[in-house]
This record gives structure tokens, sequence and C-alpha cells, in this order.
């Protein structure tokens, strides 16, 4: 069997994978704060995709529900979740700033 796709090969077992890679970062988000813009957000769509891998059994159906494409992708995406959600926790983007940022930094055009 194959993906199609180069360099990412057939989990054998993608339910049991989602649900480790979605656990640890329902864990790892637990270490923000509750208001947090990124953990509410990641929180919101790995529960809502947790919750379609412990209901459905049907990989391609699974598929079909989380919409994001093939199992392997999907697994793929929540590995760098996982990674994102864990730097997220070192970096603490939702702590106010050092010093101020100049005037107009985000003003376009220049």
């Amino acid at each position: 069997m194959t993906t199609g796709l180069v360099g990412l090969a057939v989990s054998q077992s993608p339910h049991e994978h989602l649900s480790i890679l979605y656990s640890k970062i329902l864990v790892s988000l637990q270490s923000m704060p509750q208001d947090a813009a990124y953990r509410k957000y990641t929180e919101q769509l790995v529960s809502e995709r947790f919750n379609h891998v412990k209901a459905e059994a049907d990989v391609e159906k699974l598929e079909k529900k989380i919409n994001g494409g093939q199992i392997e992708e999907v697994i793929l995406q929540a590995e760098c979740e996982l990674t994102l959600s864990r730097k997220m926790s070192e970096w603490k983007p939702w702590e106010p700033l050092i010093e101020e940022p100049p005037p107009n930094q985000w003003k376009w055009p220049i």
C-alpha cells in the first residue's frame, strides 16, 4: 500500500497514533492561560478532531469528517501541532511585550 505522497508512509494504526498525539497536544495546552488565543482555538480544533477519532472507526469516513487530507497527512499535522504547542509554552506569546513597539510598526505602506 502507498499514500501516493512522496516521503509519507502508510500508517498501520492511525486511530491509535492520532489519539496519542491529540492527548499530548491537549496536555501541552494546559500549561497556557485559559484566555490565550492559541490555546482556545487549538484546543477547540484538537478536541473536535479527537472526538471524530474516538467516534469513527472507518479511516475513509474519518478522513472526510476531519477534512484535512489523507489520514497520514492529518497525523503529520498533529505531530507539527504538538511541536508548535510545546514551543508556544516556551515562548509565552501571551505575556506583555518587553518594550513598546515603534510607532506605525504595522502601518502599510510606509
